[in-house]
């Protein structure tokens, strides 16, 4: 039997453990908080938009949009600070917190495989600061190039080869195109891979139906587990949610409608404590799952999704970014790319497990239809990443 892996490249930040040291008490549970609020706002900007599948890391934005908001002030920072749900936080101590962060992400389990990157890339006609450039790259482990944008190749090749690089060649094209008037770019990139905890076994694996909507049926390999499994339900959205942990300490929470309830009337209700309360709510019981393979793969450009979150000063002239001259550049777009793999391995041999014998045989939960999904870090509850799997045989 092969062991099924969780594989996820993602652009962005990816935080697996927390320190707390020399941070305020408190300040870590308050920043996941408000992330998770952040997180089903962003969320529900992207997926409003379009019915096929999303795939957001959405920590990966608010990391390094706090990074930027070390080098705002006035307006642009408190309107900032608003729209990644940071207003009363102190923006001073942010830059510790990350660092905390991002240096636990290098320690803990061996079996993961984690690389990550984060640029900020503004014009060579600016000229970032020498303390937010070592703030940048201390507390956040960014990168700070100057780039020539009025040469587009060139550009398009620097930032490709940063974002090769970091990520050992999983990330090709980062950037295809971009405009000879740019002023400032966010870039973060990520490489991560790890592995469900209780396993799947690969050869109960089987095609199965999945109805994308009433008039849509595909087959999918839909992977299978009798195991105990947290879920819950909430009547008021009429939803069931499962818990896939890792074996990382993060977890995949799968948000399934029942089957007359529209997953557009889920999203459009679901919120930062909707999320922290169906977590909450999660108890254990014995359970057959089967869970659909499937690939996504998703680059935005991010700042329409901000703008809709009223981020808008920092994208105008006038932009208050002090760090970069007197008239410092506004941002000109947000890159983001994510790509998540569930899918069984053949690359290593599970031994034993994955078709649980119990008395009598437990409900099965079939995921068969749309669903969202949340990877977050247990101990925090940080969402790492959100999305909608609403045809698994689509990118």
């Amino acid at each position: 039997a092969m062991i099924p892996l969780f594989s996820l490249l993602l652009a962005g930040f990816l935080f697996l453990d927390l320190v707390s040291a020399q941070i305020p008490d408190g300040s870590v549970e308050n920043l996941a908080s408000r992330n998770v609020d952040f997180a089903a706002r962003l969320y529900q900007a992207v997926a409003s938009r379009t019915d096929d599948n999303v795939c957001l890391s959405t920590f990966a934005l608010s990391s390094v949009l706090s990074a930027l908001l070390s080098a705002t002030s006035g307006p642009t920072r408190e309107q900032l600070s608003q729209g990644l749900a940071l207003t009363g936080l102190d923006p001073q101590t942010l830059p510790d917190l990350f660092q905390n962060l991002r240096t636990t992400t290098q320690q803990g389990n061996t079996a993961t495989c984690l690389k990550q990157a984060v640029a900020v890339l503004p014009s060579n006609n600016f000229e970032v600061s020498a303390s937010f450039r070592q703030l940048v790259q201390t507390k956040f482990g960014g990168y700070i190039p100057n780039v020539r944008y009025s040469d587009q190749a060139e550009a398009i090749s620097t930032i490709n080869r940063w974002a090769q690089d970091q990520t050992g060649d999983k990330i090709q094209q980062f950037v295809t195109a971009l405009d000879a008037q740019t002023q400032l770019l966010l870039a973060t990139v990520s490489y991560y891979q790890t592995q469900f905890s209780p396993l799947f076994n690969a050869s109960l694996t089987q095609d199965e139906r999945f109805y994308v909507n009433k008039y849509a049926v595909v087959m999918v390999p839909m992977m299978f587990r009798a195991d105990k499994f947290f879920l819950a339900y909430d009547p008021l959205l009429k939803v069931g949610v499962l818990k896939l942990p890792m074996s990382d300490g993060t977890a995949m929470l799968v948000v399934l409608p029942d089957e007359d309830v529209d997953i557009i009337d889920v999203e459009e209700k679901m919120t930062g404590e909707k999320i922290r309360a169906w977590i909450r709510q999660l108890k254990k019981t014995k359970l057959e799952v089967q869970f659909p393979r499937f690939l996504l793969e998703k680059s935005y450009m991010m700042g329409d999704f901000l703008q809709t979150l009223n981020v808008t000063m920092v994208f105008q002239d006038g932009a208050e970014i002090r760090e970069m001259g007197a008239k410092g550049p506004r941002l000109t777009q947000v890159y983001q790319t994510s790509a998540l793999s569930v899918r069984d391995s053949s690359e290593e041999v599970m031994t034993g497990g994955g078709a649980s014998m119990f008395s009598d045989p437990p409900p099965r939960l079939t995921i068969n239809r749309p669903f969202v999904f949340l990877i977050y870090h247990q101990m925090s509850g940080i969402v790492l990443l959100i999305g909608r799997v609403s045809d698994p045989t689509l990118q």
